[in-house]
């Protein structure tokens, strides 16, 4: 298997590093961003999440939508478009 499905994608983020500087734990932080312990469980181990719940784990963290680039660093991935002749 060469290439993931986009489920199991990792994706590196600063969660725990964030939540544990906060001494909150994954219970924590899951009932403050009104979210599943699984899914901050599943975040901190770099699975992909959806937008709704990045801007939940950010406010929870006492963040604001803007910080995300710096808790969820956008992936650079290369273009799957061929090139023009």
């Amino acid at each position: 298997m060469d290439s993931m499905n986009a489920q199991e994608e990792r994706v590196p983020n600063r969660v725990r590093e964030l939540r544990e500087n906060k001494l909150m734990t994954q219970a924590q932080l899951a009932r403050k961003a009104k979210v599943a312990l699984r899914t901050i469980h599943s975040v901190e181990k770099g699975m992909n999440c959806r937008m709704d719940t990045k801007r939940k784990i950010l406010l929870a963290l006492g963040l604001s939508f803007e910080d995300k680039d710096q808790v969820f660093p956008p992936v650079s991935r290369p273009m799957g478009f061929p090139t023009a002749h």
